[in-house]
């Protein structure tokens, strides 16, 4: 590593450690987020609009709305880190939502069928964590 890497590194030219750390963190988890969850919703909307869960009571299509508003829009903000703090936080409610009224506090496989419940408990921490420390230096919020 050269030098001017080198003390970029270890925090002495502005961005450090901390720094890298958390655009490691942002661009992993948002990129999983959006890749499996995320992207799905948008290139499948009509497909899944007919049959989505409707844990809150507002209809499947506004369900399923609000769903892709946390998996697509909010996990790519949070790659970017643009409006880190409100994507990451609207991200952690929706997946909050989905674990608890979706799969039921499923955990490590436990229920009927398929579960989620480890990762659901993943993406909250971390986006909470990224709703608490920001997103770092290496972002467009830059904060």
């Amino acid at each position: 590593m050269n030098g001017s890497g080198r003390r970029a590194f270890l925090g002495q030219s502005g961005g450090g450690p901390r720094d890298f750390g958390l655009l490691l963190l942002r661009v992993a988890v948002g990129a999983s987020l959006f890749l499996k969850h995320g992207w799905e919703k948008v290139s499948g909307f009509s497909r899944m609009a007919q049959h989505f869960p409707d844990p809150i009571h507002i209809g499947p299509v506004p369900s399923l709305a609000i769903a892709l508003a946390g998996d697509a829009i909010c996990s790519l903000l949070v790659i970017l880190g643009f409006f880190t703090r409100p994507a990451a936080f609207f991200a952690a409610c929706n997946i909050a939502v989905a674990w608890t009224l979706v799969h039921h506090f499923e955990f490590l496989g436990h229920g009927p069928g398929p579960d989620h419940g480890e990762l659901c408990v993943l993406y909250i921490a971390v986006f909470l964590a990224l709703t608490i420390a920001g997103p770092g230096r290496y972002s467009l919020d830059r904060g």
